[in-house]
């Protein structure tokens, strides 16, 4: 399975108010390993960038001059997330701003949700964690993510962040560590089990036979020959097979465990030969 967790970084929080996408990271998971794969790109937005947003990616607009505009890094985009189910942390903010870059292109208008599956891992970890802080830094501390060089988002670290959130968060094969070659264990990993809870299997209960039971008799002689307390399976009152049959789911079984053990109970009185 191939799963691409994606990021973006915008010039405001509203598409509908004619902010742009300035800069996208993409890390790709192929069953569940991070492959080491990635897309990352800058863009001019042709326009200013709130001061709200600056202040969390602290990216400027003087940054961005010489970059390519989205129309020209459009294809090569689409060509890597193709096919693949994108992971994104409140994916709706990220899809809007995507939806309306495309929207921008000449031709048919193409949507994310149409070239692509989207799963929120937002919504996932809320669904996980309810009435918790479900932010990127709030999971990367509640599974041991280090984040340390997140002092402003960028759309790249993000989605590195996110890929070992992720896999942390859904039971897998730890995420590698940031920068780390992929197939290289770090020493720190750790992985969170998740237990395999089994449907319940029916008890058979097996009857036995009228030359089992034969045997059985034969055996309780034998005891009662070789112990001097004689045999206590015959001090007990055991229900009879018909009424064993009759009563609920078990009670069979059940005596036949008492049975068990009350052999085994005589067999150690009596001693050796």
């Amino acid at each position: 399975m191939r799963q691409i967790v994606l990021d973006t970084e915008t010039t405001g929080l509203e598409p509908g108010l004619g902010h742009r996408v300035i800069e996208i990271g993409c890390v790709e998971l192929v069953n569940r390993r991070v492959t080491g794969r990635r897309f990352h790109r800058y863009m001019n937005p042709e326009r200013d960038i709130d001061e709200g947003a600056l202040a969390v990616h602290g990216i400027a607009r003087a940054d961005l001059e010489r970059e390519p505009r989205f129309a020209a890094i459009a294809d090569e985009l689409l060509a890597f997330i193709a096919g693949a189910e994108l992971i994104i942390h409140n994916a709706a903010f990220d899809v809007a701003f995507l939806d309306a870059e495309l929207a921008r292109l000449p031709g048919e208008p193409q949507t994310i949700g149409v070239l692509c599956q989207v799963l929120d891992s937002l919504a996932l970890a809320r669904e996980m964690h309810p009435g918790q802080r479900n932010s990127l830094d709030a999971l990367c501390k509640r599974y041991g993510v280090d984040n340390s060089r997140r002092e402003l988002h960028g759309a790249l670290l993000d989605a590195q962040l996110l890929a070992e959130v992720y896999l942390a968060m859904t039971g897998g094969q730890g995420a590698l560590a940031l920068g780390q070659a992929a197939g290289t264990p770090r020493a720190s990993e750790t992985r969170t089990v998740r237990a395999l809870v089994r449907p319940p299997v029916p008890l058979l209960v097996v009857a036995a036979t009228a030359e089992e039971h034969r045997a059985h008799e034969a055996f309780l002689d034998l005891i009662a020959k070789k112990s001097p307390s004689g045999c206590v399976w015959r001090t007990l009152e055991p229900p009879s097979p018909a009424k064993a049959a009759a009563a609920p789911g078990g009670t069979a079984a059940a005596a036949a465990a008492t049975a068990t053990a009350a052999v085994a109970t005589a067999v150690v009185a009596a001693g050796p030969k």
